[in-house]
């Protein structure tokens, strides 16, 4: 037998990683965020900085208005004992596209004279939970059943839906309140809130949600009960759209099944939407950039692009006067107590804070408007006419504005820009490019809204398989594969063809 031995020590490797620092990490963070969230960054800034002030000014160009009110409170110098931001490793936060691009003006500043609707209140809008609840009142419930209550109405989601398991609701009032409640108590709890105003809400699933419609219904509506046989009995078949088993299965007529059908369809699937939907209605896209194309007046063809950067409600930001005088007459000072020593470095830290944010807020505006300008360069048509997306890539920037293609993809990332025909997400700007018959290399937007058609215009009855859609692109010269085209449709969140069958 063979006798193995084993030997521990110590093996030293030597191995270069590089890190990023907290002030690298902020910066990457800031160039993710929307103009309304740099906003709340910086008002965040100057709450917990007492070194950065903001200061109003009427110079409308941010750069200049930048540099005077920074005048005296230069970046930290590297060779200095303090830690810059940009210290550690080799990364290359130089490489910003600064120059301006032949016909493009840029410009930093929003409107002034424009109106600020941000500052405008929102009314007040009584939420569905606030209905609900005053709704529960009037139905007389005993204490366990209002707290069963309150358990479900918390647990509605968004589209009107109660998908919590009811077990879960029974032990958690057990445990809270030390109040045992059976499961049966729940349902007839539920049952009550289900009839509420909208009906169906608070359902477990759609057919429960249409069933509970279907019971108030006005009982003349036309198709009434057979919509309710359809709902009980013939479920499955209806969700696949089977509508022929369905007319076999119940021994209807197609005519009866057209007026259930019909019922069907005046009932809302989504009893809680109108909650998102009054909620929506009070959050507007505010663009991050502007886009107009201004034509030479002896020729259309020729122009220039003006981008402007959106800067309403962002403060010009300066470094403390008093802070900087502060910290002048303490490192004046030959002798120092421990705390003074304390306040001095505390005090320094703040400036040095200060600047850094400063300079990473000048960064990102010049990263933003460097990728914009870009933008502009390749998309020249859109940005012209509307129309006409060229293929382009996060690479195809990335290479011009020298940053890597992960930036690139944060800086486009929910950023959006306002032109003459549209607000547009930086996104919707990059898009593959499929080669056609005659060799034209065309966006994939423009498949896409080529098959939105088809299938707009497809015979109701008969809608057109995948397969038959990519025949159809053919056709048109665009060489596409099946599997490209359910990706496409998928995008386009248009289900397959045996769901998009309709009743004629």
């Amino acid at each position: 037998m063979l006798s193995q031995s084993v030997r521990q020590g110590q093996v030293q490797k030597q191995s270069q990683q590089q890190k990023l620092s907290p002030q690298q990490i902020q910066y990457i963070k800031m160039l993710q965020m929307s103009s309304q969230h740099i906003e709340q960054r910086i008002k965040e800034e100057l709450e917990s900085n007492p070194a950065l002030e903001d200061t109003e000014t009427t110079d409308d160009d941010y750069d200049s208005d930048f540099d005077q009110s920074a005048e005296g409170s230069e970046t930290p110098d590297p060779d200095s004992d303090s830690e810059s931001w940009d210290d550690g490793p080799d990364v290359d936060w130089d490489a910003y596209h600064t120059d301006d691009m032949e016909g493009y003006s840029p410009q930093t500043t929003y409107n002034p004279d424009a109106v600020n609707w941000q500052d405008i209140p929102t009314p007040y809008r009584e939420t569905q939970l606030e209905k609900l609840e005053q709704q529960v009142i009037l139905l007389d419930f005993t204490e366990k059943q209002e707290l069963i209550a309150d358990q479900i109405l918390g647990s509605i989601d968004d589209d009107g839906y109660f998908r919590r398991d009811v077990a879960s609701v029974a032990d958690g009032i057990a445990f809270q309140n030390g109040i045992p409640v059976s499961q049966d108590e729940v349902l007839e709890v539920l049952f009550r809130i289900q009839r509420l105003d909208p009906p169906g809400i608070a359902a477990r699933d759609l057919r429960e949600c249409l069933a509970v419609q279907l019971e108030i219904i006005d009982s003349d509506t036309g198709g009434l009960e057979t919509a309710k046989k359809i709902v009980s009995d013939c479920w499955e078949e209806f969700e696949k759209k089977h509508f022929d088993k369905i007319i076999r299965k119940l021994s209807i007529t197609d005519d009866e099944f057209r007026a259930a059908y019909e019922c069907l369809k005046m009932l809302d699937p989504r009893p809680g939407s109108f909650e998102t939907a009054a909620s929506d209605a009070g959050n507007y896209i505010t663009p991050d950039f502007e886009v107009r194309y201004e034509p030479e007046e002896e020729n259309d063809e020729k122009g220039d692009f003006v981008i402007t950067m959106n800067r309403r409600n962002m403060p010009d930001l300066v470094v403390s006067k008093s802070y900087e005088q502060m910290l002048k007459d303490m490192e004046a000072r030959q002798k120092k107590s421990r705390e003074q020593k304390e306040t001095q470095v505390f005090v320094k830290s703040k400036i040095e804070s200060a600047r850094w944010f400063m300079e990473m807020l000048r960064q990102r505006q010049q990263t933003l408007m460097g990728v914009m300008q870009t933008i502009v360069m390749l998309q020249e048509s859109f940005f012209k006419t509307g129309k006409s997306i060229k293929p382009m890539i996060l690479k195809d920037i990335a290479e011009r504005v020298k940053l890597d293609v992960s930036t690139i993809s944060r800086v486009v990332n929910g950023k959006y820009v306002q032109t003459a025909f549209g607000v547009y997400e930086l996104r919707y700007f990059f898009n593959e490019g499929i080669t056609t018959d005659s060799g034209e290399e065309v966006s994939n937007l423009e498949v896409k809204n080529i098959l939105a058609t088809i299938i707009e215009n497809e015979p109701g009855d008969k809608p057109y398989s995948d397969q038959k859609l990519m025949e159809l692109l053919r056709e048109k010269g665009f060489k596409v594969a099946r599997r490209t085209v359910t990706k496409y449709r998928e995008q386009l969140k248009l289900p397959p063809a045996r769901l998009r069958k309709k009743i004629i």
